[in-house]
Order: structure tokens, then sequence, then C-alpha cells
């Protein structure tokens, strides 16, 4: 039986720091990262266009204790260069599989990364490589979420995706209620109606301003990516 065609041509797939640390207390699980890489090269062996933001708190977990009084923006700025550590070791993860994978990042630090510019990312996005969106907006107060949002918008991908630990939205806490159903579609406005929490409100605001779906799944699910890219019912999709 042949294989089903991706449904989207470019998406964005939004990772929270906590993903790499796989059952680690905070850092970067190696085999957790190896394997999130291996679900990407699959969907990107398919012809689909990636560009990915990751979140730092797998990091920055680690420094919290003495972010405690820290100054608000001092403390945003610290998170964004975690991402940082996080989108270089992905990269790198990515290259070592065979695929092409370059960091942009929204703070200037050009010895290390590449400053995102719009034009050049969808360049590379065109030709085929993985663009890795650091340092979330490049502004304080603004979370990793709406730098996905944002980017999302920026490059026109078809559809952002939330990575999570679960496998989608539910009526309720699955892990405490076990007759909390999942929705396989739910509008911007149901969601937040019903409060559900998806994203922080500036990035859902975003994405539902510029009609840009969310689809949230679990990124610990084997193959649910790809999937999620053929259009299959898996996760849940936010809709406007």
């Amino acid at each position: 039986m042949p294989e089903a065609p991706p449904a989207h041509k470019r998406i964005l797939l939004k990772l929270s720091g906590e993903a790499l640390m796989g059952d680690d207390a905070f850092g970067i699980n190696r085999s957790t990262i190896v394997r999130m890489v291996e679900e990407v090269s699959e969907v990107v062996r398919m012809g689909v266009q990636v560009a990915v933001v990751i979140g730092g708190g797998n990091i920055f977990r680690g420094v919290a204790g003495g972010a405690v009084g820290m100054d608000r923006a001092t403390a945003d700025y610290m998170g964004m260069l975690a991402t940082v550590m996080n989108s270089l070791a992905l990269a790198d993860a990515m290259n070592k599989q065979g695929l092409i994978a370059r960091v942009m990042s929204a703070i200037a630090i050009e010895q290390v990364v590449e400053p995102y510019v719009r034009p050049k990312a969808l360049q590379y996005l065109e030709e085929g490589k993985v663009v890795i969106f650091a340092a979330g907006t490049g502004n304080p107060f603004f979370t990793t979420d709406t730098a996905a949002a944002l980017r999302g918008a920026e490059i026109g991908a078809e559809l952002v995706l939330k990575a999570t630990k679960v496998d989608g939205v539910y009526s309720a806490d699955p892990n405490k209620d076990p007759s909390a159903t999942r929705y396989a579609k739910i509008s911007f406005d149901d969601a937040i109606a019903q409060n559900l929490g998806i994203m922080d409100a500036t990035a859902f605001a975003l994405c539902r301003d510029q009609k840009l779906p969310i689809k949230v799944f679990s990124i610990f699910k084997h193959g649910a990516l790809k999937r999620v890219v053929q259009g299959a019912d898996e996760g849940t999709l936010v809709y406007a």
C-alpha cells in the first residue's frame, strides 16, 4: 500500500525545552534528542519544509533557583540564551543524521549562530534545510510559544505543531479524570471559552488572528509527527 502523501508543505514545530530532558531532572538527554530528530527526518524526507522553535526550560530549570527575585527581563534573556544552547544541540543531532540544519537567532551572537533574517530563512526552507529559530522573539516578556506563532506566521507555515507530553487537548486532565475525552478538533473561540490553556494568550491570539491552525500532539508517541503531517486523526486541531 503506498504511503499517504503529506497534507502540509511547510510546518512550524514547537518543542518545549523540557521535552529534551527525557527522564533526566534537567539538561539534554542524548537518546531523547536523537529519537526526536529521527521523527523530524522522516517528515523532511517526505518533502515537507520544517522550521523549529525550541524552549529553554530544561536548561533554565537548572538555574531557576538562582533566578528567584531576579529582574524579569534579565531572567528572560537568560532563558533566550538557553534556547540557543538547545538549538545548537538539536542542529548538531540533525546534521549527524544527514539533515542540513541552520540555527537563526533573534539575538545577535554571530560567532555562534547566524542572525534571523526572514528572506534567508525562507531560502533555507525552499532548499530543504531545517531552520531552527533560537532566542524566542528576541524580546523579554514574550514566551517561546509566542515566538512559534510569530515565526510560523512570518514564514507562511500552514500549521503550527505544538509538541507536548499528552496526545492532544482533552476535556479535562486525563491523568486526573479517567472520563476525559480527547478533542479531534476545536475552534480557537471554544478553546478560549473553556480556558484550555493550549498556548499562552499572546501566541493563541496571534494564531487566531492570522488564521494559522495549531495541532497539539505527543512528541513521545512514535510516528505521531509523520501522521500529523499526513493529515491523520492524530492529536487535536485548533482552527479559526
